[in-house]
């Protein structure tokens, strides 16, 4: 992109980062920094102590707005001075090769030329028209794509500002466990002081990966908002040309419209999420480890990621498992396979190789596009022929997933409804044995999407458990 012009520096200066327009009714802050009072307002609605800054995010007790009006008086001046610009009369341009104006837009190479270019070789049978009637729609484009921009600046801010107050969230409930962990361990300190001290190494490089991905997600955004204000009024100022210099270079101007595009990568807080959870399960389950902890803590203290497999023994026939039986889909006919006992048939169903009869585990699967799927686990003594019912008493615990909506098989069952936009394609399947706890998590943000009651497995061993129903129906155990 260009340097800015001093035009665009001056504009920069005198426009509001929160709406950004001119300044309207313009206010101060003790950090130095300025806002238009309706917005600074709307900012701090509902808060009645420790009012951030939109801009520095420092912190103030009261609020203290002070009126700018020697900023007000600037902004008022280049306002007049921008509509002053405005009325100047088009300067009408000439051909260099015919010494004719320019009066004709050719469509096709999308440049200004005369009435004698449109006749010549070079431009004939070129669709071409007046150059107010392409100026106009040409700026209806512009306009058209200008807010686009703006709404995408407004997105990146909220995404700037929610990331930013997750962080103090994130930190405060990190405090709280730290706090618990710390008073239950007290009650064993001569056997658990090991395991303490490896708990709160974890919180504390936990509280560094929480600022150091606030830092770099706050300041990617606010690189993102900068290359959007830049050029929102870069296009602000194309649109109060005249129309012989507002088409110059018209192209060059769409495509820098076009390449501008927000890539959300998601809020940094996804993984610490889930890692905080797991703290707290941890702490939680604390109380009944001081009962029984000789025989037991280090397998409940150890959080397993299981390198799932499918087990083709157990895939339906119209089943077709990956070579390296890490996905499923469901084919069009049935294969010739032996009808084994340990053989779905006719549910379309497969079970992990894998079986635990203790400690945590979890693993994740990624769904397709389209279809309907099953994750979760079974007993391994689940019935394998005739109708099979998908839910605790049978022996099986697991979600269904169908475009943005999943139903918990549960009695009566659940549904959990989700935007098209953040439907998980990615869940986590989360098992703790001893405590007969089944949860199923949003992978990519790490929010949980059900957890279901406790259950007693009574020694049994629990596999991994999967269900694919239709064309587009596949799913991928994830690496």
């Amino acid at each position: 992109m260009a340097a800015a012009t001093p035009a665009q520096l001056l504009l920069a200066e005198l426009t509001c980062s929160v709406c950004l327009d001119y300044f309207k009714d313009p206010v101060s802050l003790a950090c130095g920094h300025h806002f238009c009072q309706a917005c600074i307002t709307q900012c701090w609605e509902g808060l009645s102590a420790d009012f951030p800054c939109p801009e520095c995010r420092e912190t103030f007790s009261r609020r203290n707005l002070k009126p700018n009006r020697q900023l007000r008086n600037i902004v008022d001046a280049s306002r007049k001075l921008t509509l002053e610009s405005a009325k100047e009369p088009d300067v009408e341009t000439v051909c260099d090769k015919h010494k004719e104006n320019l009066k004709v837009f050719c469509q096709k190479d999308q440049t200004l030329i005369c009435v004698v270019c449109h006749l010549s070789q070079d431009h004939k049978g070129h669709p071409a028209v007046l150059i107010e009637e392409a100026a106009e729609d040409y700026k209806k484009q512009i306009r058209s794509r200008l807010e686009s921009l703006k709404k995408e600046s407004e997105e990146i801010l909220t995404f700037k500002l929610s990331g930013e107050n997750k962080s103090p969230e994130l930190l405060k409930q990190l405090q709280t466990e730290k706090q618990k962990i710390v008073a239950e361990f007290q009650q064993l300190r001569q056997f658990l002081e090991e395991q303490e001290r490896h708990l709160l190494a974890q919180l504390e490089e936990l509280k560094k990966e929480i600022g150091k991905g606030r830092a770099e997600y706050v300041a990617k955004l606010s690189e993102e908002l900068s290359s959007f204000s830049s050029l929102i009024s870069e296009l602000e100022q194309k649109c109060q040309q005249p129309a012989s210099e507002f088409l110059q270079d018209i192209k060059g101007t769409l495509s820098r419209c076009e390449r501008e595009k927000f890539q959300n990568s998601g809020a940094f807080s996804s993984d610490l999420k889930w890692r905080l959870w797991e703290s707290s399960q941890r702490n939680a389950s604390l109380e009944t480890i001081v009962q029984k902890f000789k025989d037991s803590l280090s397998s409940r203290q150890r959080l397993d990621k299981a390198n799932v497999t499918l087990d083709p023994h157990t895939a339906h026939p119209q089943l077709i498992v990956s070579a390296d039986r890490k996905s499923v889909r469901l084919g069009c006919t049935r294969q010739d396979l032996p009808d084994n006992p340990e053989r779905f048939d006719p549910a379309p169903c497969v079970l992990g190789c894998e079986g635990f009869t203790s400690g945590r585990h979890y693993w994740e699967v990624e769904g397709g596009a389209g279809g309907v799927c099953d994750v979760g686990v079974a007993r391994a003594s689940v019935s394998r022929k005739g109708r099979i019912s998908l839910n605790s008493e049978q022996g099986v615990w697991a979600v269904e997933s169908r475009e943005d909506q999943y139903w918990a098989h549960t009695s009566p069952e659940q549904r959990i409804r989700f935007p098209p936009s953040s439907a998980p394609r990615r869940i986590r399947v989360y098992l703790d044995y001893e405590q007969g706890q089944v949860s199923f998590f949003n992978a990519g943000t790490g929010d949980p999407i059900v957890t279901f009651p406790p259950a007693s497995f009574a020694g049994e061993r629990i596999r991994p458990f999967f269900g694919a129903v239709g064309s587009s129906a596949r799913l991928t155990l994830c690496p």
